[in-house]
């Protein structure tokens, strides 16, 4: 019977982000060894192993910054900056220790600036093509694993290359950096813009989890309404998050308890234990539940005439959200976009599919309240409105049934469902004799 520590570092060494930190430790040994002669350059080992062991926790640090800043500031270059500046600061230290064990010969990076450039160049090459690999993933091009391996692998390559101080390699790896630069923090700096630049009118777009839909998100809206003059919002909570679908069926996590209608995940043997499978929390209402309480949150703040809860599970499952865009560009044509988010992790992941997306304008809310959906799903009141506040008891309660404002409602494997509402008999309107049709026999 294994111990917990030989358990535990079996399946680190099975996880695919070890193996791609491991690949790319690797790359880095043979490629700056290969390139200079130096398999025995205790700089170049140490380089190797170090990236080896310590990218995992980079990039653990690289997003809790980008997260933080993000929160704070709900701005998509000051979070990129601030990972870009991390990175920036590792490549430092690597190309400091290649260079001074002398693996690398400071005179081969002089042209491009020495330690400070070939460290700044090959920090906007990574940013940029992992950026890119990422995007593609959310396509469904590629899956993120692979991508961002065959993004980092090239960037190591092409900078090991670089180092021999040939002018060609040098030459493409700077207009890269320089592209990939531009890409990545262009894309960010013209959403940033877009947010404040934006024209009046149009149509908001509102994707999260909703899990469930709380005051704040009715705020939300209402502040957009009004400062930008929205003509109608399209509120899509979430189906089953593509994270959590692929960790499914790949048996990485499974729901582990069902309570108070939501499903409760939880990671399994097979689980990538360095992967947050769980950025906005391990339960979660049912998709069906979370679209009837978004419903009824937004008649109580009566704003149902302006607001519309969509559901295209289909799209959605087959295209994420960015089929959900597109099918809500065809329901309003030629209107221009507004995407509302607030500034928290989940926020901030919709604000990256609204600019992967296209010219939609961003209409960010920095998160400073204390209004919590987690609160609310362990029965904090007063945070959520009346009608979901009243569902969510009976399903605390465990009750099968019951009746909200004269309707009656059903609950069935944690899924809420309105019954039909009974149609009216008709009435029978009766001639008086007069007027009444008489055939002659």
């Amino acid at each position: 019977m294994s111990s917990p520590i030989t358990s535990g570092l079996s399946a680190y060494l099975r996880s695919p982000s070890t193996i791609l930190a491991f690949t790319a430790g690797a790359l880095m040994y043979l490629s700056y060894a290969a390139l200079h002669g130096a398999w025995t350059s205790a700089g170049v080992l140490f380089v190797g192993v170090f990236v080896a062991l310590a990218l995992p926790t980079y990039s653990k640090w690289s997003n809790k910054i980008e997260e933080r800043i993000g929160l704070a500031t709900a701005s998509v270059t000051a979070g990129r900056l601030g990972r870009g500046l991390l990175q920036y600061g590792m490549n430092l230290f690597l190309f400091a220790i290649l260079i001074g064990s002398g693996a690398v010969p400071a005179q081969k990076v002089a042209a491009m600036g020495g330690i400070l450039g070939i460290a700044l160049v090959t920090t906007a090459i990574s940013q940029g093509v992992q950026y890119l690999a990422l995007m593609l993933a959310n396509r469904d091009i590629g899956n993120r694993n692979r991508n961002v391996l065959i993004a980092i692998a090239g960037n190591i390559i092409l900078t090991a290359i670089a180092t021999l101080g040939l002018a060609l390699p040098q030459m493409v790896a700077q207009w890269l950096g320089i592209a990939c630069g531009v890409f990545f923090f262009g894309v960010g700096l013209a959403s940033d813009v877009r947010a404040r630049l934006h024209p009046r009118g149009g149509v908001g777009l509102f994707f999260g989890t909703f899990n469930p839909m709380h005051r704040t998100h009715i705020e939300i809206i209402r502040r957009a309404i009004a400062e930008r003059g929205l003509e109608k919002v399209y509120v899509h909570p979430t189906c089953i998050p593509k994270l959590h679908s692929d960790a499914l069926a790949k048996g990485e996590i499974e729901i582990v308890e069902r309570k108070d209608g939501r499903r409760v995940y939880g990671r399994t043997a097979k689980a990538d234990v360095i992967v947050n499978y769980f950025p906005t929390g391990r339960e979660f209402y049912e998709e069906e539940t979370r679209v009837l309480l978004a419903r009824l949150a937004i008649a109580d703040a009566g704003l149902s005439d302006v607001i519309e809860v969509v559901s295209f599970p289909e799209v959605y499952r087959s295209r994420g959200f960015h089929g959900v865009v597109r099918k809500i560009r065809g329901l309003a044509p030629g209107r221009p976009l507004h995407g509302i988010h607030g500034s928290d992790l989940g926020g901030m992941m919709v604000r990256s599919i609204y600019d992967e997306c296209g010219w939609i304008h961003p209409y960010a809310v920095r998160r400073i309240d204390g209004v919590s959906a987690t609160a609310i799903r362990n029965g904090a009141t007063g945070m959520a409105m009346p009608s979901v506040e009243t569902v969510l008891s009976h399903l605390r309660e465990g009750d099968g049934s019951f009746v909200l404002d004269g309707r009656q409602y059903v609950v069935l494997d944690g899924v809420v469902t309105a019954l039909p509402e009974p149609q009216a008999p008709m009435a029978v309107r009766t001639l008086p004799d007069a007027a009444r049709l008489t055939v002659p026999w």
